[in-house]
């Protein structure tokens, strides 16, 4: 299990406790392989077009928190993308049962020019008080910035004190941008907050409710836990600040995302006896087999786990088949941040859709948990196969398009906005779903299939737009390999050679 001590106000990065890497380009097995034997090792690009920021990893795990208020201490820019968290919480709140969603909470200090030569403690501990006043919430999250990093102000002290003044935890999250060019480490500084002010040593045992950590996706769980007698306690967004609380009173802890609960799972195991489920989160049919056969070993009940996979599959199975039968021969493209987008992988895999290629954002060597069977990239391997055109590719566009103009899929899946521009842009049936419970399960491989047919079949949009549409790529970056801002010369020139063969223009 990764280093873990809620002592110190900040979460040990990616980079040194999972060994994660931002870079590669390869077979996907080769990575794995490389990961699990130590000699993965990460890459610097000699140009870089663009880069996430932790902030926003961590507001996004704070800001939804229904009684919270979070301040960004920095200059008011940090915190402008912050508002689409509004929209986040108004469009899902429904989902969790969250009748009548409020406006977020989202203050920043405005740190100006002065303020970083003079300090901005004194702007800070008037914001946290003025929040207060403001708002009355039940617990208060500062989010660090570069600028106020760099000028070096004590934001804990600051809390800390505001703590004792206001008798609710005002909790500092150190995630500044450049503290780690993962930006999953957002994700960590967030939970590793929340772990160290608001959840409490357990005042009693439930063995009725599951941590879910996860997203702001639909409600697959109380379906799935109902046959087993418990029923999901979901862990931000849309929680309470007693919901975190009493999260160490839960009989275990799964995630639908291990790129975002990794860390947490592991300390509510550690820190607080909760145990986390022994596998990775359930996509396709082999790995959701697994993912309910650990929840009956962890739960006790082995006997009702198998009843429902059987129940399920004899429901299922044969429509997934129906599917395979209809895509069978298609080709795709993944791109998504490194859970999701191995999820979607699993998900092609059992589909018969051939994955020609991806572009993961990071990835993990190891595990916070310590455990392989976490590695949802090496289960799919070893269900459906290797993927040749494996890339892990820090959000870098210039390497997508590339990627994209050599092979050619017939569908490009996205997770995240934006990244299905550059499908459309050449002509690909692009298909971009937001809700990370879409396709897991059984049932989710029927929903998400479905979707993939009908994006392929329903092509004239984008057949259209690529008659118009201008590549802002010279042709002379589309003739190189993906990789060549990380490549030594001589592979350089075999790219280039190896592009005037296949004909590019």
């Amino acid at each position: 299990m990764s280093n873990i001590n809620l002592s110190l106000p900040a979460v040990e990065i990616r980079e040194v406790r999972t060994r994660s890497v931002t870079g590669y380009d390869g077979k996907a097995g080769e990575l794995v392989q490389k990961a699990h034997d130590g000699s993965l090792r990460d890459v610097e690009r000699s140009f870089q077009q663009c880069a996430g920021c932790s902030i926003t990893k961590a507001a996004c795990m704070t800001v939804l928190i229904q009684d919270a208020a979070v301040i960004e201490h920095g200059p008011v820019g940090c915190s402008t993308c912050l508002q689409e968290y509004n929209f986040t919480y108004a469009v899902n709140a429904d989902l969790r049962g969250v009748s009548n969603p409020t406006r977020r909470r989202i203050f920043s200090t405005n740190l100006q020019e002065k303020d970083t030569v003079y300090g901005g403690l004194r702007k800070l501990e008037k914001t946290i008080r003025s929040v207060y006043e403001r708002t009355k919430p039940n617990a208060i999250f500062v989010l660090s910035t570069c600028a106020a990093a760099i000028i070096g102000d004590d934001i804990e002290s600051a809390c800390e004190e505001a703590e004792d003044e206001l008798g609710i935890p005002v909790v500092s999250i150190v995630c500044e941008g450049f503290r780690s060019r993962v930006w999953t480490t957002g994700f960590d500084a967030a939970y590793h907050g929340i772990a160290r002010k608001l959840i409490d040593p357990p005042k009693e045992k439930r063995k009725d409710l599951i941590n879910v950590i996860n997203f702001w996706g639909s409600d697959r769980f109380t379906d799935w836990f109902a046959p087993f007698g418990c029923k999901p306690k979901y862990i931000t967004p849309f929680s309470t600040v007693n919901d975190l609380r009493s999260a160490s009173e839960s009989a275990a802890t799964i995630q639908a995302c291990s790129t975002l609960g990794s860390y947490l799972a592991a300390v509510l195991e550690k820190e607080f006896d909760v145990p986390e489920i022994e596998t990775a989160p359930p996509y396709g049919i082999a790995q959701t087999d697994r993912w309910f056969r650990a929840l009956g070993k962890i739960l006790g009940k082995e006997e009702i786990a198998e009843q429902v996979i059987a129940e399920k599959k004899e429901k299922y199975l044969g429509r997934i088949a129906q599917l395979r039968e209809k895509l069978q021969g298609k080709t795709a493209y993944v791109t998504g941040g490194a859970a999701h987008g191995h999820a979607l992988l699993s998900v092609l895999g059992e589909l018969g859709i051939n994955a020609v290629g991806a572009s993961i954002f990071h990835h993990d060597s190891v595990f916070d948990s310590g455990r392989d069977e976490n590695d949802q990239l090496m289960q799919r391997v070893g269900d459906y196969g290797d993927v040749r055109n494996y890339r892990v590719c820090s959000k870098q566009e210039y390497e997508l398009a590339n990627s994209l103009g050599k092979l050619h899929p017939d569908i490009l899946l996205s997770r995240h906005g934006g990244m299905t521009l550059w499908g459309a842009k050449y002509g690909i049936p692009s298909l971009l779903v937001g809700d990370e419970h879409y396709s897991m399960g059984y049932e989710g491989i029927i929903d998400y299939g479905e979707r993939i047919l009908d994006t392929i079949e329903n092509d004239e949009f984008v057949k259209n737009l690529q008659k118009h549409a201008i590549n802002p790529y010279t042709k002379w970056w589309l003739m190189q390999r993906p990789d060549y801002f990380f490549e030594t010369s001589d592979k350089k020139e075999k790219g280039k050679e190896e592009s005037q063969n296949a004909g590019i223009e």
